[in-house]
């Protein structure tokens, strides 16, 4: 995932140098925003992907900075054919900043929050008895964990009013130990796992 971080990055440096005095004389028309999206993730420690749908609400308090709070629900049994988790729900919050150019607003975000990883459907998940048991085994019954998400994006008004938006970034999710990872690596601490993530959607500001 080193490719994504970088020019992840490299997009927050260049954002933080923005001159504030360009961002705040192009303010949008209204502060609040509602919106919904569809969400692709690419988990680093399991194969296939899992799409989910979810909504979000933030607070621009200037042109530069906003506050955000989305919730993505993955309802379909992960990952299919042997399916540890029977559906997922990821809540986010945190930080957008980048300037308004316009019609465009390039942005950098840093958000955290949690995964709530639903247990086996199902008679449950067959494992074999090892020690430290696969991650896979250690989820099956249901966790909580704890989400980071990295990236950035880009927000297009459509009119005053109604914008779409396109996210890229990193999100890391932090799992317990002791476990076997991918490729039976031994975990005896909490980690980080490194998911691709992918959202596009659409919303109004008030």
């Amino acid at each position: 995932m080193q490719t994504v971080r970088r020019p992840v990055g490299a997009l927050l440096l260049a954002l933080a140098m923005a001159a504030p005095g360009v961002a705040q004389a192009q303010r949008p028309n209204g502060r609040l925003e509602a919106g919904a999206q569809v969400v692709v993730a690419k988990p680093g420690e399991f194969d296939g992907r899992d799409t989910g749908a979810g909504g979000r609400l933030a607070w621009r308090p200037s042109g530069l900075f906003g506050f955000e709070a989305e919730v993505t629900v993955f309802p379909k049994a992960y990952p299919e054919g042997r399916a540890f988790s029977r559906r997922r729900v990821e809540g986010l919050f945190g930080l957008t900043a980048g300037p308004t150019l316009g019609r465009l607003r390039p942005f950098g975000r840093v958000r955290t929050g949690f995964m709530r990883i639903g247990e086996a459907p199902g008679r449950g998940f067959p494992c074999i008895r090892i020690y430290p048991e696969p991650l896979a085994c250690a989820l099956a019954s249901g966790d909580t964990v704890t989400a980071v998400d990295l990236g950035g994006g880009v927000e297009v008004s459509t009119s005053s009013r109604v914008f779409v938006r396109a996210d890229i970034g990193d999100r890391l999710v932090r799992f317990h130990g002791p476990v076997l990872t991918r490729g039976r690596i031994r975990q005896d601490e909490a980690f980080f796992s490194h998911d691709f993530r992918l959202s596009l959607g659409a919303g109004i500001r008030f």
